[in-house]
């Protein structure tokens, strides 16, 4: 078996069980394809940066096993140094610096085929070093705001771009996201794009006369049968735009919006709804699990997600395969998942803009069969066999 060592501080742990699934779901795929075949062993080296002292949230990520095994992957944990809100500049070295030693050792142990990194800041410079330091090919993955956001930082894109040049072959989850790269200097010749995959046996539409009214009782909000139902699902973050989600509610007469996710702008957001007099229509459901998220789309009329930027948000087909149309914006690889009205609508990034969208699919709702239809060309187990031959072809003659 080839062996692929990936670095991606984009993962799930037990702290943050959410974060990065998307990751964790593509190398779990291609790990049970390769125990299956005997061509890819994963390992994931999830670095993780706590500040010289381990205080609040950073004391319970300080106490994770350091290697476990998880669904067929082995996850290692090295700790970095890492200095909270000024030290961006130096992770990627810092994380080289500690993953290097555990490469080395792993590489002795299960000769390693190919360093990958599954996010390109930081993780891409740290595993372009490591790749250079041991002799062997390097793949990248830009997903979406590695690029659109840290790219906007001088110190940030030198480095992105440097290890773009370095690697054998680049990954980008969308056309889009590709141009996006190649803009900012990385060369286009070697850019693939290599869509997310989905969980197909959760994500469908799930049919139920009282579907809404457990939901509602599920997580503690009442949800009403006979009104609209929006659900926006991302972490609360400014850029994710859930407070223009919220002032095109006000315009929507009677409907309500679920907020599917954590983040440091709920305190904004609530006071938000508040003021404009939408309080009682919008509910905080928090992070959510696989099980139930299904759930909640399904029991939606429409997702919005009124984003500044995105490469290509696994929440998008996730609504689509659950037979939800979805509202968005025309930013990262949006043009190529909503393609036409049965997938939704494609908006300017303001609230009336946002509020039109939504009346139009409200006012003239399509098929959900249709729209689940959409999303058929999504599956983990695609996404598996796009991403092995890949890796394959990085490979074949080093």
């Amino acid at each position: 078996m080839k062996h692929v060592l990936s670095i991606s501080t984009l993962y799930p742990n037990a702290v943050n069980p959410r974060f990065g699934t998307f990751v964790a779901r593509s190398m779990e795929a291609l790990a049970k394809r390769g125990a299956e075949r005997g061509d890819w062993r994963v390992s994931v080296v999830n670095p993780i940066g706590l500040p010289p002292v381990a205080i609040g949230r950073y004391r319970a990520l300080a106490k994770l096993p350091t290697k476990n095994e998880e669904n067929g992957v082995t996850v290692y944990r090295p700790r970095f140094t890492l200095v909270p809100a000024v030290g961006a500049r130096r992770n990627a070295s810092a994380i080289a610096k500690a993953a290097l030693p555990l490469a080395r050792q792993i590489h002795a142990e299960t000769p390693i085929d190919l360093i990958d990194a599954q996010f390109f800041f930081p993780d891409g410079p740290a595993a372009a070093w490591i790749a250079q330091e041991m002799g062997l090919p390097l793949s990248l993955k830009a997903r979406g705001s590695d690029i659109t956001y840290w790219g906007t930082f001088d110190f940030a894109r030198e480095q992105m771009v440097e290890a773009a040049h370095r690697a054998k072959g680049l990954l980008a989850v969308s056309s889009s996201m590709a141009e996006e790269m190649a803009a900012i200097g990385m060369p286009r010749e070697k850019i693939r794009v290599h869509y997310t995959g989905l969980d197909r046996d959760r994500f469908r539409p799930l049919t139920h006369t009282q579907l809404r009214a457990q939901l509602g009782t599920e997580l503690g909000f009442a949800i009403l049968d006979n009104a609209p139902l929006l659900v926006c699902v991302g972490a609360l973050i400014e850029r994710k735009g859930q407070d223009i989600a919220i002032a095109a509610l006000a315009q929507i007469e009677g409907a309500q919006l679920v907020l599917v996710g954590k983040g440091d702008d709920e305190a904004h957001l609530r006071e938000l709804a508040s003021d404009l007099g939408v309080g009682e229509r919008v509910h905080f459901a928090g992070s959510l699990d696989h099980d139930m998220l299904p759930l909640v789309l399904s029991a939606a009329d429409v997702m919005v997600l009124p984003s500044a930027n995105e490469g290509l948000a696994n929440a998008w087909v996730e609504a689509l395969a659950c037979g939800t149309p979805v509202v968005t914006c025309d930013v990262g690889g949006a043009r190529e998942i909503i393609t036409n009205a049965t997938a939704g609508r494609l908006v300017d990034r303001d609230p009336d803009s946002v509020a039109k969208g939504v009346l139009a699919v409200l006012n003239n709702p399509p098929m959900r069969p249709a729209v689940a239809a959409i999303a058929e060309k999504f599956s983990w187990q695609t996404n598996a066999i796009e991403l092995g031959a890949y890796y394959d072809s990085l490979t074949a003659q080093h």
